[in-house]
């Protein structure tokens, strides 16, 4: 008992704490830095990545969703709202299909029960809000995305489909 308070008196009367931290910033203090300098270089993404949600559409322009609701219902954060209407022909599409960003959380799973393969989160992470509302992506936005990154979204897909 006697000897632990004389060597706890000598560690706090020597900043036994601060020399043992020292040493410690001393050790690293000449090893190579790993800063990356994002804008100009980017660090290897997994091929998992999950980014941002775009809506496909089906090589003719028609849209693939189905207005199934299934991503709806097993979005565990529902984040996604979808309404839709039976059009003349017999068949249901979406007149409104919005997902909240700010609340998803990024599981997959809307993209795992699409059985049409309409719904997808891209490889892109590059994009922001200024306010809550920014992060609303409603269909024609979800579109908009889709159709840009086409091409991207399906070579994905393709190498997706031959790695399984």
């Amino acid at each position: 008992m006697i000897m632990r308070r004389i060597r706890d008196f000598f560690k706090t009367f020597l900043l036994y704490e601060l020399v043992k931290g020292m040493m410690l910033t001393g050790r690293h203090f000449f090893q190579r830095k790993i800063t990356v300098q994002y804008p100009e270089e980017k660090t290897p993404r997994s091929p998992r990545f999950r980014g941002l949600h775009a809506l496909r559409r089906y090589p003719n322009g028609e849209e693939r969703c189905i207005a199934c609701k299934l991503c709806e219902a097993i979005c565990p954060t529902l984040c996604i709202t979808i309404e839709s209407e039976q059009r003349g022909d017999g068949t249901r599409r979406t007149t409104r299909y919005d997902i909240d960003l700010t609340k998803c959380m990024y599981c997959g799973y809307c993209e795992e029960s699409c059985p049409v393969d309409s719904i997808v989160e891209t490889g892109i992470f590059e994009y922001h809000g200024e306010k809550r509302g920014d992060l609303y992506y409603t269909k024609p936005m979800l579109l908009a995305v889709g159709d840009k990154y086409e091409a991207e979204i399906a070579r994905a897909r393709q190498a997706d489909a031959a790695f399984r």
